[in-house]
């Protein structure tokens, strides 16, 4: 009997159907896969999370079959995972439960006792061991003698450890031997390291690209000397204080590592000069000034010797101001400068009108840790405190130190500031009266949470005068305003 043959659309109607009847089918036994693990804590949980293959399906539809098959995986799998932690006698057991809406996979697992560091061995070249950076980087090495082997931690000390070197002038050293020796049998390991430093390298020349000034000016913010050792501390300090100079909006600088001969490195330094004119300007609302508006000018650089020059006035309900000051950046390491000043100052408060002219000229150094600004000022004008009018001219030295930490340089969470003043004016040069004042400012910032801030403010001040009435308000102390005591006016105290 011979057979009919069967015609092609009617075999792929019935192949499809037989799809979705396997599929439906399929869909039917199929549930989310849900895995906890128990007996562990984190970070050790993660982990296994992590390393498990089951986990991955967190968010699929399994069948129990596949289910069953991922339980058969995951013990090895969560033992695996634990030996990075130093865990290497760990046990686990799945079980998997599917009688629920979802399968339920759970890791019974027991880390065991850790395995910890017998021996600790890294050998590195004395010259190269004998430097701080790398002195400091063996200290902190993890994990020391007697620890669990953190395999994570020993490759971050690992890593730090190079670092050290290369930040210390040995850019060729490599790391020669690298070996951890475990025992299960006493849970110990053995570390085994050793590096060979190579030639510590000295500095090279420098060279500038895109610098709007003469290689001489910039000269001036190197901290080193070409052939001193190099160090990446020298070599961040010079990236910082040409960022600091504000000529620049990019400094990038490098040690160019290909071009290094004869145990010297040359430094490459790429800039991108800054806009060269900033202009600002705004209008305003204060307690202690009523309403305003402000604007200002910033000239960068006025000449190719790196000159400054910025001006801003100020006019508001209750006080009006107009300065400006031409400052010349000078040759060495202490950010030394010299600023010359005019200011017209023109005040009303509850207690006090003023209307003063001064001139300043400073000298501006860093000097141990502080800033430190000697200046000449010039004073003079009419005032009013109280129902007292007076009229001065004062010519007087001040010496004024000022220091600070903060986390961050624009909005400080954690930080503090001081500044302390001193100033004396004999009556014989110009002056409408002697005096000597003493003064001192502290500011503390602690921040409260993520969007809080606590901020104590304190000053403290005192003043040796033969006429107390010749000195005008901007060298008396008042207090009172939303940055001093609130609740009273401004300077009202």
């Amino acid at each position: 009997m011979r057979s009919l043959p069967v015609p092609p659309a009617l075999l792929r109607g019935w192949l499809a159907a037989a799809c979705l009847l396997l599929g439906q089918a399929g869909a039917a036994d199929a549930a989310q896969l849900v895995v906890r693990v128990e007996g562990v804590d984190e970070p050790l949980k993660a982990a296994v999370l992590a390393a498990v293959e089951a986990a991955q399906y967190g968010k699929r539809d399994v069948t129990e079959a596949q289910a069953r098959r991922l339980l058969q995986r995951a013990d090895a799998q969560a033992v695996r995972a634990l030996e990075p932690y130093g865990y290497f006698s760990a046990q686990a057991r799945g079980t998997l439960d599917p009688s629920g809406p979802v399968y339920t996979l759970v890791l019974h697992v027991s880390a065991g006792e850790p395995t910890r560091v017998a021996s600790l061995d890294i050998r590195i070249d004395a010259d190269a061991r004998n430097q701080r950076e790398v002195r400091d980087a063996l200290s902190a090495f993890a994990p020391a003698q007697g620890q669990v082997l953190d395999q994570a931690a020993y490759e971050r000390s690992k890593a730090a450890l190079q670092a050290a070197l290369g930040a210390s002038g040995y850019l060729d050293a490599q790391l020669s031997t690298h070996r951890i020796e475990v025992t299960r049998a006493t849970r110990s390991a053995a570390i085994e390291l050793e590096w060979q430093a190579g030639p510590r390298y000295r500095f090279g020349p420098t060279r500038f690209e895109g610098a709007q000034f003469p290689t001489a000016l910039l000269d001036r913010y190197i901290p080193w000397r070409e052939g001193d050792f190099y160090t990446q501390q020298q070599l961040l300090a010079f990236q910082q204080r040409l960022i600091d100079s504000d000529y620049y909006a990019m400094v990038q600088v490098d040690p160019a590592g290909d071009e290094a001969s004869a145990g010297s490195v040359p430094i490459h330094v790429q800039l991108a000069p800054a806009k060269r004119t900033l202009y600002t300007g705004g209008v305003f609302v204060g307690t202690d000034t009523g309403p305003g508006v402000r604007g200002g000018l910033q000239r960068r650089w006025v000449n190719s010797r790196g000159h400054k020059l910025a001006a801003d006035v100020l006019a508001a309900l209750w006080l009006k101001t107009a300065a400006t000051q031409y400052t010349i950046p000078l040759a060495g390491l202490d950010n030394h400068t010299w600023s010359f000043g005019v200011k017209y100052r023109d005040e009303d408060t509850d207690t006090a009108s003023s209307r003063t002219f001064a001139l300043a000229a400073t000298d501006s150094r860093l000097w141990h840790g502080w800033t430190r600004t000697l200046g000449l000022k010039f004073l003079t004008g009419d005032f009013k405190v109280a129902n007292l009018a007076g009229n001065t001219t004062l010519l007087y030295p001040e010496l004024v130190l000022a220091r600070k930490r903060a986390d961050e340089p624009l909005f400080v969470r954690d930080g503090w500031s001081l500044t302390l003043a001193a100033r004396a004016a004999p009556e014989q040069l110009l002056s409408s009266t002697r005096f000597v004042q003493l003064g001192a400012d502290a500011k503390w910032i602690h921040a409260l949470g993520e969007r809080s801030r606590f901020i104590a403010r304190g000053s403290l001040g005192t003043t040796w005068t033969a006429d107390f009435n010749r000195l005008p308000p901007e060298l008396r102390f008042f207090a009172g305003g939303d940055r001093s005591i609130r609740g009273y006016p401004y300077q009202s105290i």
